[in-house]
């Protein structure tokens, strides 16, 4: 039986649920020193004096880091990379006097416990001149320029047909910033080398990329310091880029040859990146038959004053239906915060909330059923690309939704449907997300005992990364799934790429089948040794299962191999890079979201009592931990539909509700029935597993899906997410 596509339990789950899974954060080691980080209270100027006096009067405060004292740094603003960087001028912490944004460290206070570097931080006195500065998109709108995005070229004539057509939608929807809300905190623990070397245990999705980033920003060797991840609270996108704790932590063990832990308290989460807010402007028009004529995104995002944040915001606009008309564009307006990050299903999850909502406006003038009118504009090719799909199975997403939630029984009359006092509403929208490859390497290792090693250095944020990767080494080494072991999150393990995009199993898990294959040709060769019979055997003769080697009759258990083979474990190690035969296709995954919702008719509050999510995405390797996944995705969905939005006080460029008190996001009470459906979907171009990914398709499409629920309940638009009960109170 195949171990690719069986509902395999976590093979780390053990670790985690027993307190054995040690985070950044939880490392311990000798002399450990523990690091608070003093923030601005500015939005713009410069640091003019730290008095840190009364810090340092305390017995046990070792030292007191900022810019006039930290060690030297390497080159200049632009002098290193970062695999996760915005175009412009990388923020660095301490790099000098300028402040950028409400909330930049601006001092390391580095003291023997975490109690007492905190209290010495509330003492640490700083002078500012303050600068003429502006937090708010709005307030900047008319400083909007291009973003440095390569957007697909305009097709056809949007403005004329739009002008022409008998059914046209011009709606503007507008999205909040949103913030990362993990349950584990960024951390680093940098563990100081008798030899000067640094071993550092950072929350990351990308150890290899933290390892080049220290490397360039403090002028290290490359052997000098290592990067591990073993595990990983939670990140989908602000582990990305390194975060200022690490080069905090990293500078504060050089300077004191010590070593240092910096933690962020849940406050300063709120002072690095966010979803970014946006404006989005949607004009639609089709046919009297429902065929879409022509399509034109417009999106305005925010990014900093230091580095143009983009995103792919519109893109999905021009390839998801067919439409042979299309305009799409994207600004960028500078304010002063800190720069936008990536954010789970980045660029999609804010642009499909336009397009499907828009989507269901135009349904509603046609007197089309929702789901009808996608139908027809069904698009086999990305019209961006001008390239076929590698796959694109959305209408059996169609199908299998609305026949598994009951779309039916749907009325198009908004306020047709109750339940007492409470107004019920179905939505329903479509999602799609790229299905990227991207080269990665692995190695396996087949020792003496007969246990497989496979080691790659990407992470595991929580996504079941460890588990997928053991089901496919099992299966393309030919070993129960008790035999294999997978390490990864260790800088010093072969190339991988960030953990994010949904690409790491087609990436990686590609990378880990193609190593234990080439394990088989030296497993092989140890045959040929044992019995010479197997010198003229080629592989595809031979069959690799249950630890043995067979050929007719004859057989060979691996450890009997291994021995042959004179070392203590044969090896190979491969560099995967994604196939020629994707290159005249687009890959994507797509989904179909359908939501239910009550809406209480007196008091405007909204519960989501279920939702249905039918995905396709190639072949799954394990169901468990994918519909996890969906599960997780549409959880977030509901809370960018509904509760997800940082308030910033624009009086001093700070976000207010900074904590998850104030900062909503859906809990048990708040989240309905969830349904999740993985459609059958073959594809054996977009690579060789024939997988494409979840941890993102699951989020696109939820939030729209929703507020076309909303308005089908209550008969009122709201564009403005989160759609809260206040914009509902009017509905009678």
């Amino acid at each position: 039986m195949s171990v690719l596509g069986q509902p395999l339990d976590r093979v780390d789950g053990l670790l985690k649920v027993t307190g054995q899974a040690r985070y950044a954060g939880e490392y311990p080691t000798d002399g450990l020193l523990y690091g608070s980080v003093v923030s601005s209270t500015i939005a713009s100027g410069r640091v003019v004096r730290i008095d840190a006096s009364a810090a340092l009067a305390i017995a046990g405060v070792e030292f007191v880091m900022d810019h006039g004292n930290r060690p030297p740094m390497a080159g200049d603003d632009e002098d290193y990379s970062d695999a996760d960087a915005a175009d412009g001028k990388p923020f660095r912490p301490l790099f000098n006097d300028r402040v950028l944004y409400n909330g930049q460290p601006v001092a390391l206070v580095v003291a023997r416990d975490l109690e007492l570097a905190r209290h010495a931080a509330s003492l640490v006195r700083v002078e500012y001149v303050e600068h003429p500065w502006c937090s708010d998109l709005r307030a900047e709108l008319d400083k909007a320029e291009p973003a440095p995005a390569e957007l697909p070229e305009p097709r056809g004539d949007f403005e004329g047909v739009y002008q022409a057509a008998p059914y046209q939608v011009d709606a503007t929807y507008e999205t909040p910033i949103e913030h990362h809300n993990p349950m584990e905190p960024h951390a680093s623990t940098v563990i100081y080398k008798e030899d000067g070397s640094l071993e550092v245990h950072d929350k990351t999705q990308g150890t290899q990329n933290c390892q080049n980033y220290l490397c360039q920003v403090l002028g290290l060797e490359k052997e000098k310091v290592r990067v591990l991840a073993a595990f990983v609270g939670g990140a989908f996108g602000s582990g990305l880029r390194p975060q200022y704790q690490l080069p905090l932590a990293a500078m504060a063990a050089l300077k004191l040859r010590r070593s240092v832990r910096v933690t962020l308290t849940r406050q300063q989460m709120f002072t690095f990146g966010y979803r970014p807010r946006t404006i989005q402007r949607l004009r639609l028009a089709s046919d009297a038959g429902g065929k879409l004529l022509g399509v034109a995104h417009h999106a305005t995002g925010v990014t900093s004053r230091f580095e143009k944040f983009t995103e792919h915001v519109v893109e999905w606009s021009g390839m998801l239906y067919h439409c042979d008309n299309v305009k799409l564009s994207y600004d960028l307006v500078p304010v002063d915060l800190y720069t936008p990050l990536d954010m789970r299903a980045p660029g999609a999850a804010l642009g499909l909330i336009g397009l499907e909502c828009a989507m269901d406006e135009l349904a509603e003038r046609l007197g089309m059923d929702p789901v009808i009118f996608r139908e027809l504009n069904f698009a086999d090719s990305n019209m961006n690309e001008g390239k076929p799909y590698s796959s694109k199975a959305l209408i059996a997403c169609y199908n299998e939704g609305r026949a598994r939630f009951g779309w039916d029984r749907r009325k198009a009359m908004p306020r047709s449907q109750r339940n007492g006092r409470r107004l019920v509403g179905m939505g329903m929208a479509g999602g799609v997300w790229e299905a990227m490859q991207m080269p990665a390497s692995a190695k396996a290792s087949l020792g003496k005992d007969g246990i497989l090693t496979v080691s790659t250095a990407t992470t595991d944020i929580g996504t079941g990364t460890y588990t997928a990767l053991t089901q496919i080494a099992a299966q393309a080494a030919g070993l129960p799934v008790e035999q294999v072991r997978v390490c990864l999150g260790d800088s010093s393990l072969p190339t991988a790429p960030l953990q994010g995009g949904s690409f790491t199993i087609s990436s990686v898990g590609t990378a880990v089948q193609q190593a234990c294959e080439a394990l088989h040709k030296r497993l092989l060769t140890a045959a040929a040794s044992i019995d010479p019979d197997f010198a003229s055997v080629t592989l595809d003769k031979i069959s690799f299962t249950e630890g043995a080697l067979v050929w007719g009759d004859k057989q060979l258990t691996y450890t009997d191999l291994v021995h042959a083979s004179g070392v203590d474990a044969v090896e190979a190690q491969v560099d995967a890079e994604p196939d020629k035969k994707r290159e005249p296709f687009s890959t994507a995954t797509h989904s179909a979201v359908f939501a239910e919702v009550e809406v209480d008719e007196d008091l405007g509050t909204i519960h989501v009592t279920r939702v249905v999510s039918a995905v396709a995405a190639g072949r799954i390797v394990n169901p468990k931990t994918a519909r996890s996944q969906i599960l997780g995705g549409v959880v977030w969905g509901i809370g960018m539909a509904m509760h997800e939005e940082t308030l910033t006080d624009h009086a001093f460029g700070r976000h207010m509700n900074h904590n998850l008190a104030e900062y909503h996001i859906p809990v048990q009470a708040d989240v309905g029935d969830v349904q999740v459906i993985f459609v059958e979907e073959q594809d054996s171009i977009v690579n060789a597993l024939g997988s494409k990914g979840v941890g993102e398709i699951g989020l696109v499409g939820v939030p729209a899906a929703i507020a076309n629920a909303i308005y089908n309940a209550t008969g009122k638009r709201v564009r403005e997410f989160p759609i809260t009960l206040d914009k509902l109170l009017d509905i009678n």
